[in-house]
C-alpha cells in the first residue's frame, strides 16, 4: 500500500515538474530568439505547437528507451485523441466559440490527417522501424518549413500594408543573456528528468494494477502530459485568440506523430499493439474528420455544442477502449 501511495506522489510530482520545466524552457528559448532576432511571429506559432508537446515527445523517448514502448505509443495517439476530443471540446464549451482562420486551418489540419494515415500505414506493414522513423522526421521538416515560410510571409503582408517608422526599419539584435540560457537548460533537465519518473511511476502502478502499458499510456500519462496544450488553448480561447488556440493542438498533433514516434524509432524498432492499429488509431482519425465537420457546420467556427459533442465522443471512446475492448 505504502508503495502504490508513492508512486502515486511521485506520477503527481513529476507530472509538475514535466509541465513548470517545459514552460520554463519554452519561455526563455522565446527571450534567447528574439535576442538574436528572429521573428517574435515564428517563434510564438513554433513554441506554441512544440514546446506544449515536449511532455508527450520525453515520455515517449524516455518509455522507448526504457524498453516500454507500447507506452510511448499509446501516450502518443492518447494524447493526439484528447487533444482535439478533450482540450478543443473543454475549450469550445467554457469560452462558447473558437474561432478559426480557414487557410491556416486547412493546411494544418490536412497535416494531422496525412500523419495520421502515414503512421497507420507503417503500423500496418508490421513495426515502426528505422526508414519509417527517417521519413517522419524529413517530413515534419518539410512541415516546420511551410510553417515557417507561411507565417513570413504574413509578416510581410503586415508590415507591408503598415506605415513603417524609424524603430521597424532599424534592426536591434540583443545580447544573449546568460540567466536565461541557463533555465533554458534547466528546463530542458527538468524535463528529461521529469519524464523519466514519469514514465517509471505509471509503469510501475500500472504493472501493480494489472493494467496493460497501453492503456496506461492511452489516457493516464496521454491527458497527464498534455495539460500545458490544455492551459495554452483554454486561455487562448478565452482571451479570444482563436488562432493561437486550435494551432497550437493541431500543431501538437503533428509533432507528437512525426517527431515523438519517429525519434525514438531511430534508436529502436517500435512495436505495434493490434487493438491500437484496429482501433486507436482509426479512432484518431475520425476524431480529426469530425472536427472539420464540426467546424464547417458551425460556419467555421467551433461552437459550444461541437464542443460538447466533441467531448460526448472522447467519454464514449474511453468506454469503450476501458471497458468493451481492453
Amino acid at each position: 500500500m505504502i508503495d502504490i501511495i508513492v508512486l502515486i506522489g511521485a506520477l503527481i510530482v513529476s507530472l509538475i515538474i514535466v509541465i513548470k520545466s517545459a514552460d520554463v524552457f519554452v519561455d526563455n528559448i522565446v527571450e534567447i530568439g528574439g535576442a538574436l532576432g528572429i521573428s517574435q511571429i515564428i517563434l510564438g506559432v513554433t513554441a506554441s505547437a512544440i514546446g506544449t508537446s515536449l511532455p508527450e515527445f520525453g515520455s515517449a523517448m524516455i518509455a522507448s528507451l526504457s524498453g516500454s514502448a507500447e507506452l510511448g505509443v499509446g501516450t502518443v495517439i492518447g494524447s493526439n485523441i484528447w487533444n482535439i476530443a478533450g482540450i478543443l471540446g473543454i475549450s469550445a464549451t467554457v469560452a462558447g466559440v473558437i474561432g478559426t482562420d480557414s487557410k491556416g486551418l486547412s493546411r494544418d489540419v490536412m497535416a494531422v490527417l496525412g500523419t495520421g494515415f502515414i503512421l497507420i500505414f507503417f503500423m500496418f506493414f508490421g513495426d515502426i522501424n528505422r526508414t519509417a522513423s527517417v521519413f517522419m522526421i524529413l517530413l515534419y521538416l518539410i512541415y516546420l518549413w511551410r510553417l515557417i515560410k507561411a507565417q513570413k510571409d504574413y509578416a510581410q503582408e503586415k508590415e507591408d500594408a503598415e506605415e513603417k517608422t524609424e524603430e521597424t526599419k532599424t534592426s536591434k539584435f540583443k545580447s544573449i543573456n546568460r540567466k536565461q540560457a541557463g533555465m533554458a537548460i534547466l528546463g530542458l533537465g527538468g524535463l528529461i528528468v521529469g519524464c523519466r519518473i514519469l514514465v517509471y511511476s505509471g509503469t510501475e502502478l500500472a504493472a501493480i494494477a494489472g493494467i496493460p502499458e497501453m492503456i496506461m499510456g492511452l489516457f493516464t500519462l496521454a491527458i497527464g502530459t498534455s495539460i500545458p496544450e490544455l492551459v495554452v488553448t483554454l486561455s487562448s480561447a478565452m482571451k479570444g485568440l482563436h488562432e493561437l488556440s486550435i494551432g497550437t493542438v493541431l500543431g501538437s498533433n503533428t509533432f507528437n506523430i512525426l517527431i515523438g514516434i519517429g525519434v525514438p524509432a531511430l534508436f529502436m524498432t517500435i512495436p505495434v499493439d493490434h487493438l491500437s492499429l484496429a482501433f486507436d488509431a482509426p479512432v484518431m482519425i475520425f476524431i480529426t474528420l469530425l472536427l472539420i465537420g464540426l467546424i464547417k457546420l458551425g460556419g467555421n467556427k467551433l461552437n459550444r455544442v461541437g464542443g460538447i459533442i466533441l467531448l460526448a465522443t472522447y467519454i464514449t471512446y474511453a468506454v469503450l477502449r476501458l471497458y468493451v475492448l481492453a
